[in-house]
């Protein structure tokens, strides 16, 4: 099936509903301004201004409206900006591949979330209508409402390591250990999923040198090493860790506000001078145990913390 993506004005957006007024189809999708059928092409038109044409004679229907959006996600020219493993493959942000991406690894509180996610080639135009991008160009709202959305249309594996059971193994795995282990179990679980159906690629927004993560990963029961690729920035070459880093992103913020009801203030995300107060108030509430279910305790703040509550 032929799929199209063109970027129009809200003037533009607004003459097409009209033209397709008789044509309108009787749905609601989220981050869209309306839908409609014309002959075998189906129109989807987006609240970002991007326009979706998916069905035979596509390309003619989307050519009357504006200039049709060839690039990839990402960059064309397959190589990476920073260090990275390797170039990707010839067009691979094209490709049906699952993206892999970590978020809270820096934050003192908070979980380590990392996701897996899948999207099948014939999914790209339209996640990249709905405006699925790098989670740092997103606000925290449009995040966990455009994370919603995405764990409707596509497979995903989600890990949440909390702070607690991060404790316990730190000791034993340092946190390049951690999130290797993290990533490897997010895409096996992701492709026991999925099996039949095999990506063309694993893309892993690469977080350390391949050979460091191919040593860690030795360690791990269920070990995925084929088809692995390792590249930094891995949002701008393919979509999938474009949507993973999302769905993790959701998923932290989420756990950072359920600490924050938990206590009864806020609890921060990074590792501040704000970070230092809120955990030195923690440990005047319940001693290190209590700060223990919501902090990283080898981070630095830990110490800083005991400082604070000392002289308070």
């Amino acid at each position: 099936m032929s799929n199209q993506v063109i970027k129009v004005s809200k003037d533009t957006l607004n003459k097409m509903k009209q033209t397709y007024q008789r044509n309108l189809l009787n749905k609601t999708v989220p981050y869209t301004e309306f839908a409609a059928k014309v002959g075998a092409v189906t129109i989807t038109a987006y609240t970002s201004g991007k326009v979706m044409f998916q069905g035979n004679g596509a390309e003619t229907e989307a050519a009357k409206w504006g200039a049709v959006s060839t690039a990839p996600s990402g960059k064309s020219n397959g190589k990476a900006s920073g260090k990275s493993s390797g170039s990707l493959p010839a067009g691979f942000a094209q490709r049906s591949a699952i993206g892999s991406d970590e978020v809270g690894n820096g934050s003192y509180f908070g979980p380590v979330t990392v996701c897996a996610a899948y999207v099948e080639k014939e999914m790209i135009p339209k996640l990249q209508a709905l405006g699925v991008r790098d989670s740092k160009e997103l606000t925290d709202t449009q995040i966990v409402k455009l994370s919603k959305v995405i764990k409707e249309l596509i497979p995903y594996r989600l890990l949440i390591m909390e702070p607690k059971k991060y404790n316990e193994i730190q000791p034993k795995y340092n946190a390049v250990h951690m999130k290797v282990a993290l990533h490897n179990q997010a895409i096996y679980l992701l492709l026991r999923d999925l099996a039949p159906i095999k990506p063309e690629g694993i893309l892993i927004d690469q977080f350390t040198p391949e050979g460091n993560y191919r040593k860690y990963v030795r360690d791990e029961k269920n070990q995925v090493t084929e088809k692995l690729y390792f590249i930094t920035k891995g949002e701008q070459y393919h979509i999938a860790v474009a949507a993973a880093s999302i769905i993790c992103r959701a998923a932290f913020l989420e756990e950072l506000d359920k600490e924050s009801k938990e206590l009864g203030y806020t609890v921060p995300s990074g590792a501040g001078a704000k970070s230092d107060q809120v955990a030195a108030r923690i440990l005047d509430q319940g001693g290190m145990e209590l700060l223990a279910n919501y902090a990283k305790l080898h981070f630095a703040n830990t110490a800083k913390a005991q400082k604070i509550a000392e002289k308070g």
